[in-house]
């Protein structure tokens, strides 16, 4: 008997499954992310795929899937830059410039250099330039999860603390900067078929678009409401976001700019217009989290299974090396800018977390044909472990009965309300800026009790 092919079938299926495993991931004290990805392997070829009875997509369901792959993607960076938003305290200045500058810029500097030092040929992709794929293993080593870490302190309770504050910090000014980075390097791998005039002219108009987003739209959307069109003012405030992001996305499309960015910068917009409030963010959260964003894990997982390249030496290499790097760079800056030894390793640990954006970044490099396929694989296993790794350590901290931060007792997050971990107005003392859609990925043990019910856990 023919194995059926029905793509709604094929999706209920998947969505289905990342749910289930998603869920186990959590009751195992695991990150959610773990299990979606999982459910896209499952449902692979080379296992449930093999059965009979189990529906597959058509080759001309591919174009659809690619979308699903491609919007999930757009709404997770969405939602990774509507999580950005006043989280930098003038108190917190120069410790943010000691951590940014030796755990983002020396970690980069030191991979790129490493990888200038090694054959790069099995980490290579069909693109074939190496100064492309440099960058890509530099960003890789170098970029913070914002939202892991962000659900990983929600879980936790400290969201509303100094060290939360201190981490999203660096994550913001590292996923900026990483993303600039992550530009260039698409450009750059298309030197192959255009003139390096064209690839000039390309990232130069990438880094336009940037700029255009963290700085003009935010203004622009300020106007508007000022203006208190009666149109717009009629409109829901979700469609209004939804506006705002397809705007974004149809920009790039024209000025052939990857999609990351136009999500990425018009959730950084949304989050810098008062027109759009928390509740709003949440709803398209609440939509993203249950549906796209699974699907897209999922499909990630999919495509792992379709490209059975897993290189074991390859993965326990880059995890070790990079991990080192990381840490002993994050360690290094916190320990100039005054902090401690237990709060530099906490801070380290903390910033090691690469999450989405690491499996994000992984994806379009892949896509691009920057990174092989077995680098590929590698690149989304260190996402998931590090992001593991870090919920681990915090919580085995805070069950010792130590403090994140020297000056921050743990008692100070038990007496808190749960309005102040994560609604807490911008700008104020030991505040962090709420994060929309960050209560998925990871769960902490012992803190999955029913008051999470009817939130992406």
């Amino acid at each position: 008997m023919p194995k059926p092919e029905s793509l709604v079938l094929f999706l209920f299926v998947l969505l289905l499954i990342a749910h289930l495993l998603g869920a186990l991931c959590v009751r195992l004290r695991q990150p959610r992310v773990v299990g979606e990805i999982l459910a896209g392997v499952l449902a692979g070829p080379a296992l449930l795929g093999r059965l009979e009875v189990f529906p597959r997509p058509g080759t001309h369901h591919l174009p659809v899937l690619d979308f699903l792959y491609s919007f999930g993607l757009l709404m997770l960076m969405f939602l990774s830059g509507a999580g950005i938003h006043s989280l930098f305290h003038p108190d917190d200045r120069r410790q943010i410039a000691w951590l940014t500058s030796f755990g983002t810029v020396l970690p980069f500097l030191i991979a790129t250099a490493l990888g200038m030092s090694l054959s790069l040929e099995p980490f290579q992709g069909p693109a074939g330039h190496p100064v492309a794929l440099l960058l890509i293993i530099g960003i890789s080593v170098s970029i913070t999860s914002i939202p892991v870490i962000s659900r990983i302190f929600q879980d936790l309770q400290v969201m509303h603390t100094r060290f939360a504050r201190l981490v999203l910090g660096v994550a913001v000014v590292e996923d900026i900067a990483l993303w600039g980075g992550l530009a260039g390097a698409l450009s750059l791998a298309r030197a192959s078929t255009l003139p390096w005039s064209d690839i000039v002219r390309h990232i130069t108009t990438t880094l336009i678009y940037m700029a255009v987003g963290l700085l003009l739209v935010p203004q622009v959307l300020r106007g508007l409401r000022a203006a208190r069109w009666k149109t717009l003012a009629r409109m829901s405030p979700v469609v209004q976001v939804v506006l705002l992001l397809l705007a974004h996305a149809a920009v790039a499309d024209l000025l052939d700019i990857n999609q990351v960015f136009a999500g990425f910068l018009a959730g950084l917009a949304a989050s810098r217009s008062s027109s759009f409030t928390p509740e709003t963010l949440d709803s398209i959260a609440g939509l993203s989290n249950a549906l796209f964003i699974p699907l897209y894990f999922a499909l990630v997982g999919y495509k792992l299974a379709l490209i059975d390249a897993f290189s074991p030496g390859m993965l326990c290499a880059f995890l070790v090396v990079a991990c080192v790097i990381k840490l002993a760079s994050v360690g290094l800056g916190a320990r100039l800018a005054g902090f401690p030894r237990s709060d530099a390793l906490n801070l380290a640990v903390a910033t090691n977390a690469r999450g989405g954006p690491g499996i994000a970044v992984a994806s379009v490099a892949f896509d691009a044909g920057i990174i092989s396929p077995a680098f590929y694989t590698t690149l989304v296993a260190v996402a998931v472990l590090t992001s593991q790794a870090a919920g681990a350590w915090l919580d085995a901290v805070l069950r010792r009965g130590q403090s994140l931060l020297s000056g921050m007792p743990e008692s100070e997050a038990a007496r808190a309300p749960s309005a102040a971990r994560t609604n807490v107005p911008s700008g104020q003392e030991g505040a962090t800026a709420r994060i929309p859609g960050a209560d998925r990925n990871f769960v902490a043990p012992d803190l999955m009790h029913e008051g999470n019910n009817g939130r992406q856990g």
